[in-house]
């Protein structure tokens, strides 16, 4: 068998080098998957039955290969050899091998498998680097491989955390490999550079065939340059270590590009992607993010939104009811989140009550004391947190000084303590604006339990930054894509509706309404000492609520019969 395979590979090196770009279909020889250098394959693999892959005419001007392959979420085993050893192979989704070539080799192959019970898609691509190239995850010390130029992955609910072995210098055929750590200078690999990139797949799109599409974008240097967007550039001296805020249900491909200043030459690693959620798993899935919980508490939040945004100013009790609900469920939330481990639903249905206390009690405040400053304060305080967010939801919450919580948070309250500040001499401009952004908003979280936008980031970045201590140093990135203009668009169409119909309409009319209280006493006392106001002769309260108990009383008494009951006296 072996005589067969060497004379069998001696054949294949004889043939002339395949050209074309993707192949969704490659030449096979018993057994062989045959790929050309730079040619995207698609593949399928089956679990009893391995397959090798095959690579000839390699130019001799190629110093080292990166064999990777993909799938969506099913694991793929590649190895150098049919033997599975931890420092020659690699399982997962996003795996691939370098290969550091022979005097005079000119043929690589590389052995696939898998063990999921089910077939699995795949899309494979051999990559070729000259001597002068770095070689990504040269100088790996943490990983099993002993060139390890993978990226490896995790992720929760607040954060996705990617990490990769530091690179080496490039060197030629047959010669030994640069010293890691015995010199820090300009001629070690200390020089290097790391190129962090991130690529967003379409929303709401969790299909295979778009991730592998997308994947091919991600894997050689100019297209990596080209498609995704860079996020942060590492030296040899940062930890090559970089995290990103979890966007559950959004595919996301990561990529690291390590280059050498010195010689103007570049490399890429193995890009690795995420879902930041789990297809196999039973409840809570990718296909199925949206709880029943969530979407009953914020469409019922969204329903009340939508009438504050329009007739919030009107109905002055039903806007401090629907502050009081944000005021006192966001604390709530947080409070039950950092000190209980009860679950998900049983936290929402908690927050909702709490909520209603607190818009209940923000009512009550109004009606008994009328303190119209402290009102408003609550008023103004929610629309600042909503720009504050805002804010930091913009480039700006990347920046390197905000991933220091105390210069975040004040920064943060400041802006928000600034937009009631502002407004005090004109409160009932400020209460207009807050009914039409705030109550506009609740309607696109409601879309967001629903249908993926990243819109809903504005504010779950602040709760998570809350939550997860380590969140502060995740990069916020989102994508912004068709979905995402469109709820935009309806965000601020329904604001500016909400805002110019309320100033219209109370064009004229009593900045606000008087003091509830009062306005009770005053009606108290007047029908006290005016008998001649109809008003004056209503039964107390008691005696009316005694009265229609008595009437529905009679409606369950049996009737009495017409006629003489009772005996002539004689």
């Amino acid at each position: 068998m072996g005589l067969l395979r060497l004379l069998l590979l001696a054949v294949l090196a004889s043939e002339p080098a395949a050209a074309g770009g993707a192949e969704t279909v490659g030449n096979s020889s018993e057994g062989l998957l045959e790929f050309s250098v730079g040619k995207f394959r698609y593949l399928e693999l089956k679990k009893p039955f391995p397959e090798e892959a095959i690579l000839h005419h390699i130019s001799s001007n190629v110093a080292f290969l990166i064999f990777q392959i993909h799938s969506q979420y099913q694991n793929t085993t590649v190895s150098f050899s049919e033997t599975l050893l931890p420092n020659a192979s690699g399982t997962g989704t996003d795996k691939g091998l370098v290969f550091i070539l022979r005097p005079e080799q000119s043929i690589c192959t590389w052995h696939l498998e898998t063990s999921d019970p089910e077939p699995v898609q795949n899309v494979a691509i051999p990559l070729s680097y000259s001597e002068s190239d770095p070689i990504p995850g040269g100088c790996n010390l943490e990983f099993d491989l002993d060139i390890d130029s993978n990226i490896y992955l995790e992720y929760n609910f607040f954060e996705t955390t990617i990490k990769f072995a530091p690179a080496n210098l490039g060197h030629a055929r047959g010669a030994d490999a640069p010293p890691c750590d015995v010199k820090t200078g300009q001629d070690s690999r200390w020089r290097l550079q790391y190129d962090v990139y991130q690529y967003f797949l379409p929303e709401n799109d969790l299909t295979e065939e778009a991730l592998l599409r997308h994947l091919q974008r991600m894997a050689e240097v100019p297209q990596v340059q080209a498609n995704a967007v860079k996020v942060v550039t590492l030296t040899a001296d940062d930890k090559t270590s970089v995290s990103f805020s979890s966007l559950r249900g959004q595919g996301v491909i990561y990529n690291v590009i390590v280059r050498d200043p010195f010689l103007n030459t570049s490399a890429a690693y193995v890009p690795a992607h995420t879902y930041a959620c789990s297809f196999e798993a039973g409840e809570d899935n990718c296909s199925s993010l949206g709880r029943v919980s969530t979407k009953v508490f914020f469409t019922l939040s969204a329903l009340l939104g939508l009438f504050i945004c329009f007739f919030g100013h009107r109905f002055w009790k039903t806007e401090l009811f629907f502050i009081g609900f944000i005021f006192m469920g966001f604390f709530f939330y947080i409070l039950i989140t950092r000190l209980t481990p009860v679950k998900y639903d049983v936290r929402l249905v908690l927050t909702a009550v709490a909520g209603s206390v607190g818009g209940i009690f923000l009512v009550a405040a109004w009606w008994r004391f009328g303190i119209l400053v402290l009102c408003m304060l609550c008023v103004g305080l929610v629309l600042g947190f909503l720009i504050s967010s805002v804010t930091f939801f913009t480039p700006l919450g990347n920046l390197k000084v905000f991933r220091d919580d105390s210069v975040f948070w004040v920064t943060f309250s400041c802006i928000a303590i600034l937009i009631p500040v502002v407004f005090m001499g004109c409160l009932r401009i400020l209460n207009i604006l807050s009914c039409g952004f705030i109550g506009s908003y609740s309607v696109v979280l409601a879309v967001d339990s629903y249908l993926y936008t990243s819109l809903s980031y504005i504010t779950l970045n602040v709760l998570k930054r809350v939550l997860h201590m380590d969140f502060r140093r995740a990069f916020i990135n989102v994508p912004f894509q068709t979905n995402d203009f469109i709820i935009l668009a309806v965000w601020g169409m329904l604001a500016v509706s909400g805002i110019t119909l309320q100033i219209r309409r109370e064009r004229g009319q009593p900045f606000f309404p008087p003091h509830p209280y009062k306005l009770w006493k005053r009606e108290r006392e007047r029908r006290v000492t005016n008998i001649l106001d109809p008003s004056y002769h209503i039964p107390p309260l008691r005696e009316r609520l005694y009265g229609r108990l008595a009437q529905i009383k009679e409606l369950f008494q049996k009737e009495q019969p017409a006629g003489e009951r009772t005996p002539l006296l004689l």
